[in-house]
């Protein structure tokens, strides 16, 4: 992405730039302060001042010590940067349309680098690293979306699996074989009966029993040879399959919450599930056949070659034609896969949401509309799915019918040789059952670019996420670290696209044993601030330290074990409430998870449940109230004996009875705990020793309870706000 537009000599003329004087950026600014369109207008940024140039002029100016920041703001339809002075004064510098919001957003954050000192450009990271393989520009850190998957190839992908499975597939590999020669022997067979005992005139009643005995045994050869071939296929297909569940599901769990986020449920459920039940049919279905086809092929071209070459190549007239045609539709095949591929992740997601969003669904009304969106996509599937299978139905029967007229030939120019004595009726016999076993070959080739491209369409989307390299991981520097509570944010910034920051600058120290608050609007940055903590994700400037040591230097499981975390909206795993406090500490006793429920004040409404500790939790624990989920949240938080503890508005949308209980709870479980609590209602946080009042991506206020109103700032006014709205004020005075 460019954030260095080339100015004209006539524009670079007007910015009369000092000596020295170095532009950092320039971006068309493609819209008038109201609103109109322009040209020749630009947004330049140097070491030293930022300006507008329009229709050769400098517009507006503001030199860098005057700035105290900048931020660009989308709008509808346009965007606005805009700089604030020393003073607090906000001025508009410039309007831009949409299509410019992502450069103006890296400008912004490039000028405060600039303010800072650093002679390092900020480049578009969403945008700046190249696929060697293609060339193409990539979308942050992730793996080409044009080249995902091509690595996991028809070949690598199946040497990977051959590799992991050598033994069961070499026993395939040998039934294959006697399967080839078994197919092979039959028509040798029939020649000898026809040649040697039907039209012979010593016809010999033994030898006619010997070669139907020989055909007896190699139809039940080929029979047992087929059944056992075929079920150590789907015993290989079974085992791959779950390999690549198993190893796709590891991967998931693996990678960043950005990649998770970027994804919707449905498109990561087909992968794990449907994509790789493709697989499993293409071996099951396909490859227990194809080594007999690799192998018969040639063979069987060479054997009528041999037998009768004229007859051979008027055999082989419509195969290059067939095999050419089939293999000429296999990228139009690919796509109608591909496209299904989407469309069914589309249905599936729509599906997830509405199941999972059911309560509200029901409470609106909205079942007939939900019904109707639903039949839209699904109709738009079977539209898709119709299209594919006409195609299909069409193609392949065409085909076949190209293949026959080769029949037609051998049987007529074969019956010709031998009313004229150049082939005996055996041997015409059994040059048709080698023509017709080729014909059944070319045949399955053709057909191999639809099964093909189905299951390499399934191994693009399994690469799609196998490819991915996870943000967040451990390499060979990570070590383990025993927690004591201590909290250092540096000179940090981040934002979930590198273009937008959420946090900037932020400069903290949380002392071990700790109890802070974060106060401040929604969209301020809080709940990323705790996600930073929990090494959820990593900063794009600055460092988080734990105890003097880089969180990045420390291996995840080990940092993660030694944190607790309650949130507003706790998960709870279908099972039994046993099991999920004891999610937290696997190795857990019964007496340990009784005594972490006494502290949440869980013990007693479990008690009450039929059957306590074992009874069963629907899906998100739905069957329990808002305050038991929480309480079980909180013990599972306390039998993990956490030193880092984050609360994200744990007492929210609770009644007063259950609000009462978890804080009990909690006053307990913060005891001697380094706590990074945030609340919706401020008035729990009163007893923090410090409260932290974010604001415009920053820091802006910091104090205790007392200190924070005695200066009515921003957190007075927040308080004074809500217990106006509390019906408060005047109690509180």
């Amino acid at each position: 992405m460019n954030l260095l537009f080339p100015l004209s000599e006539t524009n670079q003329k007007a910015c009369n730039l000092g000596a020295g004087e170095e532009i950092f950026y320039c971006l068309p600014l493609d819209l008038t302060l109201d609103g109109n369109y322009q040209e020749n207008a630009y947004t330049i940024v140097t070491d030293r001042r930022i300006f507008t140039l329009e229709q050769g002029k400098v517009t507006r100016s503001i030199s860098m010590e005057e700035c105290e920041r900048v931020f660009s703001e989308a709008m509808i339809s346009c965007g606005v940067f805009a700089v604030v002075t020393e003073g607090g004064n906000e001025q508009v510098f410039g309007r831009f349309s949409g299509s410019h919001f992502v450069r103006y957003s890296y400008l912004s954050r490039g000028v405060q680098l600039i303010k800072r000192g650093s002679r390092e450009r900020v480049v578009s990271q969403e945008y700046e690293k190249i696929c060697p393989k293609c060339g193409r520009a990539l979308p942050g850190t992730s793996t080409c979306p044009y080249c995902a998957g091509k690595r996991e190839g028809f070949v690598p992908f199946f040497l990977d699996i051959f590799k992991a499975h050598w033994k069961e597939t070499a026993v395939i590999l040998v039934l294959m074989l006697i399967s080839s020669l078994i197919s092979v022997a039959n028509p040798a067979v029939q020649k000898t009966l026809v040649d040697d005992v039907l039209v012979s005139e010593d016809r010999q009643t033994g030898k006619a029993v010997v070669c139907i005995f020989l055909m007896f045994l190699i139809g039940v050869g080929n029979v047992v040879v087929n059944v056992v071939k075929n079920y150590q296929c789907a015993k290989l297909g079974a085992r791959v399959s779950h390999d690549q569940r198993m190893k796709l599901f590891e991967k998931i769990q693996l990678l960043s919450l950005s990649f998770i986020n970027d994804r919707t449920p449905g498109m990561l459920m087909n992968r794990v599930a449907r994509d790789t039940m493709r697989i499993k049919d293409f071996l099951t279905d396909t490859f227990c056949n194809a080594f007999t086809v690799i192998i018969l092929f040639p063979c069987v071209g060479i054997y009528m070659l041999v037998l009768n070459w004229k007859l051979a190549l008027l055999a082989f007239v419509f195969v290059p034609f067939s095999v050419a045609l089939s293999v000429s539709r296999r990228k139009q095949v690919r796509r109608r896969f591909r496209k299904h591929g989407r469309k069914s992740d589309k249905v599936n997601s729509l599906l997830h949401d509405v199941i999972r969003g059911m309560d509200v669904v029901k409470s609106y009304g909205q079942e007939q509309r939900e019904s109707d969106f639903f039949a839209e996509a699904t109709e738009e599937l079977a539209e898709i799915e119709r299209r594919n299978e006409t195609f299909f139905a069409v193609f392949f029967p065409m085909l076949t019918f190209v293949l026959g007229l080769g029949t037609y030939l051998v049987t007529y120019f074969g019956g010709l040789s031998t009313l004229a004595g150049d082939m005996t009726p055996g041997e015409l016999l059994q040059f048709i059952n080698y023509a017709s076993l080729m014909y059944g070959y070319v045949g399955w080739i053709s057909n191999l670019p639809r099964t093909l491209m189905n299951m390499l369409t399934s191994v693009e989307r399994i690469g799609d996420v196998m490819n991915q390299e996870p943000e967040i991981a451990d390499d060979a520097s990570s070590v383990e670290h025993a927690v004591q509570g201590l909290v250092e944010y540096q000179d940090m910034s981040f934002g979930y696209k590198a273009y937008q920051p959420v946090l900037e600058n932020i400069d903290l120290t949380i002392r071990q044993g700790e109890m802070i608050g974060l106060v401040g609007a929604s969209g301020t940055g809080k709940s990323t601030m705790i996600n930073l903590i929990m090494h959820l994700y990593e900063a794009d400037d600055g460092k988080l330290l734990i105890d003097g040591t880089n969180v990045k230097d420390i291996k995840l499981h080990n940092y993660h074990s030694q944190i607790g975390v309650v949130l507003q909206e706790n998960f709870l795993f279908a099972g039994t409430i046993y099991n999920n406090i004891r999610f937290a500490r696997p190795d857990a006793t019964y007496e340990e998870i009784i005594q972490a429920a006494k502290m949440a004040n869980a013990h007693d409404f479990i008690c009450r449940t039929p059957d306590g500790y074992e009874t069963y939790v629907g899906e998100h624990g739905y069957n329990l109230s808002g305050g038991e989920r929480q309480r079980i949240a909180i013990a599972r938080a306390i039998l993990n004996n956490p030193r880092l503890l984050i609360l994200d508005e744990a007492t929210a949308s609770l009644d007063t009875e259950s609000e009462y209980l978890i804080q009990r709870a909690l006053n307990r479980l913060i005891k001697g705990r380094t706590t990074i609590a945030i609340a919706h209602r401020l008035s729990t946080l009163k007893d923090a020793d410090r409260l932290v009042v974010l604001d415009g991506h920053r820091i802006v206020e910091m104090g205790t309870h007392k200190e924070l109103m005695d200066r009515k700032g921003i957190y007075y006014k927040l308080v004074i706000a809500q217990l106006s709205m509390n019906g408060q004020l005047e109690q509180e005075g």
